[in-house]
């Protein structure tokens, strides 16, 4: 069974930072590829960044580049979101997920294409 746990959402006022967690449990964490997401009310969910398996490969939607920075650390099976300059368009409830295929060489935008998905955090940036 796959758990992946988001932590560190929260209020913020806008060019604020907050840097969300994504703890991973139960299979080989550092074979695959994760992704964040978010979804904000009456939208649909949107990918935001993803990191490869071995970390070197890192790939994000163009609304967030130069503010968000995804990494993640194996040996603690963690990913993370570190969000700069917030703005409140980034308002919504941000997901991490965890590919369906190890080691896959390209990372994707696809929510298809990620297998397993945690309850999600709530990011808030008031203006």
């Amino acid at each position: 069974q796959v758990q992946l746990v988001e932590s560190g959402g929260g209020l913020v006022q806008a060019g604020g930072s907050l840097r969300l967690s994504c703890a991973a449990s139960g299979r080989t964490f550092s074979s695959y590829a994760m992704g964040w997401f978010r979804q904000a009310p009456g939208k649909e969910r949107e990918f935001v960044a993803a990191i490869s398996w071995s970390g070197y490969s890192t790939y994000y939607t163009d609304s967030v580049k130069g503010r968000f920075t995804i990494s993640r650390d194996n040996a603690k099976n963690t990913v993370y979101l570190q969000m700069n300059s917030l703005k409140p368009e980034d308002t919504a409830v941000y997901f991490c997920a965890g590919d369906r295929v190890a080691q896959r060489g390209i990372l994707t935008p696809s929510p298809r294409e990620y297998r397993y998905w945690g309850q999600g955090t709530q990011v808030t940036v008031s203006s």
